[in-house]
Formats: structure tokens, C-alpha cells, sequence
């Protein structure tokens, strides 16, 4: 991979040291502006339409990508020590086969993430083009896969031209929002509505949270001596930083405007530059959100791969076949864009709760097995050997799982969906991805210690 644009040769297997390049400095760009884009927006936007006092909702986006950014970065610090992607890695925590359980629920968060970058992506396309909405969603999802195809080199290096314009345009488009509109009427009269102000942060800490199946995917091609502080801080800024200006300024974008925001994101946000810097700002809408849907993309055929290789034992895929993977996920994703993009803020509100409570607990098995149960020491070989130390199915890992989902479903609160028999105990907060973080990584040390003790010398 000597060139930017040659095809990336390595897929789902281990990534040598010979062809271990970069400086973890690099994940703060990519992190930064795949986080400081339109979609951000919109979630910073559901803060308010939860019903928050914008006040409150501005601290309830910067706790919680506060919170939620911790984790998230705990996994990119793996990507350089093991140098595989992240659902392989997930392999030693709940064996070859059993891992696969988790990886159709990731598989459907790339393709539900993908089809919402199609849906904003595609309108603003289709206002460059004055073409059909529809085809634009089409195109733009084209466009995503080829340069997943490329590859990781030349993801980091858009990630770099993207981080440059998201500043000069959020930059301005702040400008104009606190200049154009009377902002003190809107934060004035703050009043605290807890159950609203716990919904809002598990929105926003769900944003960072569901990185983590494929955030050591961005980072796997560092040198395996790359200091994991480095790893975690430089990704932590990137993403913690981008998130909350992109969503501060949604909810702010939310709180004035209303309607005019709702299902029109792109045309207001593009509107607030003026008429003669709609086609610039269309472009940079479009760049910007190019970034995170690539990455999805690229994650979505990974995390694929992955799944398929459990029971063909294959260690890599032939460049076809990883061609044929992103075609798969790349059409998949612009179907269900162009399919569910009427009423997009709902479904998207919708598709983050559904992740949080499924993905919380993985998260945290992952996360204690490899901080603190086998510390960073693993079987390279027997990640793809169902015969090997790591089995086909860790059946305490996989109650684990299953608990810390069901441990949820009491507190879960999908408004409209979905109401958990203890919501109402609590004034109608959510607090259950916070359980989905601790429950299920507390039995999985409990159950596992003493096997991962017995069995670390084979390791």
C-alpha cells in the first residue's frame, strides 16, 4: 500500500508489522470530522425534541459524549496492540461461532447508520444536482462504497480533508446561527426535567457508544508499539470535540427553528450562509458527511466478512470477495435509505435506542476482557480457529450478554414503542444503558477470571 490510491489488500486478517505506518495524531482528523457533520446535528437536534430545555440539553451533549466517548476510545487503543478488526478481536471474549451473535446486531447498525448518511448525504446531492432524491441516495451510496474500496490509507487522508472543511464551515455556520437569531429568550428560563435531561444523554452517549464495534478498525494499521495513551487521547479529542460542537449546534438549530428544521436539516443549515454560499455549503454537507459513511461502509463489510469466515475458517479474503462484500452492504444500505427516509428524525431516534441496548453489553464484555482480564495478551491464530483456545461458543460470555439486554428492558423508555414496568418508578428517565454498561462487564469478570488465569500460558 505504498500509494494513497492503491486497493487496501488486507481485510479481516492480522496486519503485519512490516505494514504497520501512521502516527495515532491522525485519529483525532478522521474522528473529528467523522463526527462534525450533519447527522450530529440531527442528533444534537432530538435533545430538544425530547422535550429539554435547550439550556440543559447543551450539557446533557457535552456529558454525554463526555461519557460515551470513554469507551469508544478504549477500543481504537486496541486496534495497534492487536492489529485485527474489532468483531475478529470480540472472538476471544465469546468464542469463534458465539461471537457471531452480537455481529448480526452490528451488522445491522453499519446498515442502518449507512442508509441515514445516504438519506442526508443524498438531499443535499440532490440539491447540487437538481437530481431526483432517489438517485442522488443512490449515488451517494456509490460514491461511499468506491472509496471504501480504496481503503484505509485513503479513508484517513479524506478524514483529513474532511476535518479541515467541517472547521471552516461549522466555524461560519455557528457564527450565523448566534448572529441571526435572539438566543437568550431560548436559554433563559432553564428549568431541570430530569427524565428528559437522562433521555437526552443516553441519545448522545449512544452516539459514541455504538463506535465501538469498529472504531480499532481505524486504528489497526499503527505500530504495535504506539503508546495506548496516545491511541485513546488523540481519538478521545477527535470524537468528543466534533460531536459536541456538531450537536450543540443542532440543538440550537432545533430550538429556534422548530419545523423548519425538522425534515428539512440540509435546506436550513444550508440557508443560514446566505444565497450565495448554497452551493459551497451543499458541497461541504456532502463531504463532511462522506467521512462517517464510509466509515460505516467499511466496517459493514468487515464486520460481514467476519461473520462468514466463523464457519469458513478463512483468514483473508481475495480482492474480489472484498469487493463483492461492500457492493452487498453499499446496496443494501441505499435500499433501505431510499425506503425510509419520510419521517428520518423519528426512525432515527428509534435505530439509536434499539443499538444501545443490544451494543452497551458487548461493549463492556469487550472491554473488561481485554483491559483487565487478559491484558491486551492474545492468540492471534486462534482468533480464527474454532478448534482453538478461545472455542467455538464461551457460554458465560454469551449469559453475560443476554443478561446485561435483559437487565435493561425494566428501564428501557422508546417513547411510543416501548415503556419499561420501573420507567414511571423514575419519573420516566432512562437509565438503562448505564446497567447495560456495568452488569453485563461485572459478570464477565466474575465468571471468567479464574479461567483466563488457567488458560493465559497457552495464550
Amino acid at each position: 500500500m505504498a500509494g494513497g490510491l492503491q486497493v487496501e489488500r488486507r481485510s479481516i486478517d492480522p496486519i503485519p508489522e512490516a505494514e504497520r505506518h501512521g502516527s495515532p495524531r491522525s485519529l483525532f482528523t478522521l474522528w473529528f470530522a467523522g463526527n462534525m457533520q450533519i447527522t450530529s446535528a440531527v442528533t444534537g437536534a432530538l435533545t430538544v425534541l425530547v422535550g429539554l430545555h435547550p439550556l440543559w440539553a447543551l450539557v446533557a451533549i457535552a456529558l454525554g459524549n463526555a461519557i460515551g466517548g470513554v469507551p469508544m476510545a478504549l477500543h481504537a487503543a486496541q486496534g495497534p496492540k492487536l492489529g485485527i478488526p474489532q468483531m475478529i478481536q470480540s472472538r476471544a471474549q465469546f468464542g469463534v461461532y458465539g461471537a457471531v451473535l452480537p455481529l448480526v446486531l452490528v451488522v445491522l447498525m453499519y446498515l442502518g447508520y449507512f442508509a441515514s448518511g445516504n438519506v442526508l448525504g443524498g438531499q443535499a446531492l440532490s440539491a447540487i444536482t437538481d437530481l431526483p432524491v432517489d438517485l442522488s441516495i443512490v449515488l451517494y451510496a456509490a460514491l461511499s462504497a468506491t472509496i471504501a474500496i480504496v481503503g484505509y490509507r485513503l479513508i484517513h487522508r479524506f478524514g483529513w480533508l474532511a476535518s479541515l472543511v467541517s472547521v471552516v464551515v461549522f466555524v461560519y455556520l455557528t457564527f450565523r446561527l448566534v448572529t441571526t437569531h435572539d438566543l437568550g429568550p431560548v436559554l433563559a428560563n432553564a428549568k431541570l426535567d430530569v427524565p428528559a435531561f437522562l433521555l437526552a444523554l443516553s441519545l448522545t452517549a449512544s452516539w459514541q457508544l455504538t463506535f465501538g464495534p469498529y472504531v480499532a478498525d481505524t486504528s489497526r494499521y499503527l505500530p504495535s508499539g504506539t503508546s495506548i495513551r496516545a491511541t485513546f487521547w488523540w481519538t478521545y479529542g477527535g470524537t468528543a470535540l466534533g460531536a459536541t460542537w456538531a450537536m450543540s449546534f443542532g440543538a440550537l438549530a432545533y430550538a429556534v427553528a422548530g419545523k423548519e428544521f425538522k425534515g428539512h436539516e440540509v435546506a436550513y443549515v444550508v440557508g443560514l450562509g446566505g444565497e450565495a454560499l448554497v452551493l459551497p455549503l451543499l458541497l461541504a454537507i456532502a463531504l463532511g458527511k462522506l467521512t462517517i459513511n464510509v466509515l460505516n461502509i467499511y466496517g459493514g463489510y468487515m464486520t460481514v466478512a467476519t461473520t462468514m469466515s466463523a464457519f469458513t475458517r478463512k483468514v483473508g479474503l481475495s480482492p474480489a470477495t472484498r469487493i463483492g462484500y461492500i457492493a452487498l452492504v453499499g446496496v443494501l444500505g441505499g435500499v433501505i435509505a431510499v425506503l425510509g427516509r419520510g419521517d428520518f428524525l423519528s426512525n432515527f431516534v428509534l435505530f439509536l435506542h434499539f443499538l444501545l441496548y443490544f451494543l452497551t453489553p458487548w461493549s463492556a464484555i469487550n472491554l473488561v476482557d481485554f483491559y483487565f482480564l487478559r491484558k491486551e495478551k492474545y492468540d492471534m491464530e486462534a482468533m480464527y480457529d474454532p478448534d482453538g483456545v478461545y472455542g467455538r461458543w464461551c457460554v458465560p460470555a454469551l449469559i453475560a450478554y443476554f443478561v446485561g439486554i435483559a437487565v435493561q428492558i425494566p428501564f428501557s423508555n422508546v417513547d411510543g414503542v416501548f415503556t419499561g414496568p420501573l420507567v414511571e418508578l423514575l419519573g420516566g428517565a432512562d437509565i438503562a444503558w448505564l446497567l447495560g454498561l456495568v452488569v453485563p462487564g461485572v459478570i464477565y469478570w466474575a465468571a471468567m477470571r479464574k479461567r483466563i488465569r488457567e488458560t493465559a500460558p497457552a495464550a
